[in-house]
């Protein structure tokens, strides 16, 4: 079944503040970039974006996207110059978008200067060439220690961007995920800083939890998530925040001997969390149709932007310009 606007199943669509429905909504224009299975895309548009199209390269995110949503997805280049004008050719009122991450995140090779991250300057100089009235970019907080985002601001700001440019946790935001990430918004026009408080005013006081999200759906009380090294804890209870959803994932290693700070020992009451589970955390519903092997659906929902996270930016961008409007 294909998404559409507030499309959540019942049990996963939480509202953290109750204030969605009151606000006048604008039909915006959205076109995606670097969209990868459609999180923020599903996110802005529960937020009650119009998204008309959705652009990636990779073909195993690009099928999963097809089958989710009724608008078309190109599976195109971006550094392309004709992808480019077709994207202009949309007259989008905002782009959103997630450039690859991997060159900037603790995760990845931490080659903030080459590589995939060239791909920061693709998404800049399509901004400054279609000149959307809002921009939306997501990536992870180490990129502010690159030499690229330098560069892309000051792009911005002389192009006649107003920016918004915070860290925002998203077990604050709706998602039960200790997941922190940058978000940069701009604005033809305004000053900057225009969205920080609009972007804070629905913060919730405290982290969501697994248990607050799932309730007790997972069956167990505990659950295990491979660590990067085995200094580090590798089972978590579902009464805190799930610790980051990454791109790989794999049972249990017999390995794996404990943690001073895991809950419990490993045992039979506890598990590796499915590839499915793992979607949940980065809140998509579960009527969210996932196809293809192992290791490209845990690679496309680990680097997903997490549904609600999107939804939350989106929502603020709606309140800013309700104001801005009267």
């Amino acid at each position: 079944m294909k998404q559409r606007n507030n499309s959540l199943s019942e049990s996963y669509n939480r509202e953290y503040d109750g204030k969605k429905s009151e606000l006048p909504i604008k039909r915006f224009k959205t076109v995606d970039l670097f969209s990868g299975c459609g999180g923020m895309s599903l996110g802005f548009m529960n937020a009650g974006f119009d998204v008309i199209a959705a652009f990636d390269n990779w073909k195993p995110a690009v099928d999963v996207y097809r089958k989710n949503f009724n608008h078309p997805i190109y599976q195109e280049d971006l550094t392309d110059e004709t992808t480019q004008a077709k994207i202009k050719g949309l007259s989008p009122n905002i782009i959103i978008g997630g450039p690859p991450c991997q060159d900037f995140s603790s995760a990845g090779h931490r080659n903030v200067n080459l590589g995939r991250a060239v791909l920061t300057a693709t998404y800049c100089d399509i901004i400054t060439r279609v000149m959307p009235e809002y921009f939306v970019m997501e990536n992870v907080p180490e990129i502010t220690k690159s030499e690229i985002l330098g560069k892309i601001l000051e792009r911005f700001s002389k192009t006649g961007y107003g920016l918004t440019s915070m860290i925002l946790d998203a077990s604050l935001c709706g998602v039960p995920q200790s997941r922190k990430r940058y978000v940069l918004v701009g604005c033809l026009g305004a000053a900057d800083g225009f969205l920080q408080k609009y972007l804070e005013a629905n913060l919730a006081e405290k982290p969501m939890t697994m248990f607050d999200y799932l309730g007790d759906s997972l069956g167990v009380e505990c659950y295990f998530r491979v660590p990067r090294s085995y200094n580090r804890r590798g089972v978590f209870s579902i009464y805190e925040p799930c610790q980051t959803i990454r791109g790989v994932d794999r049972p249990i290693p017999s390995g794996y001997k404990g943690h001073p700070s895991d809950p419990v020992e490993i045992g039979p009451k506890v598990r590796a969390l499915t590839i499915l589970e793992r979607s949940y955390v980065q809140t998509f519903p579960k009527t969210f149709v996932f196809e293809g092997t192992k290791s490209n659906l845990n690679q496309m929902i680990g680097n997903a932007v997490p549904v609600k996270l999107a939804e939350h930016i989106g929502l603020a961008i709606i309140a800013y310009d309700k104001t801005r409007g009267e």
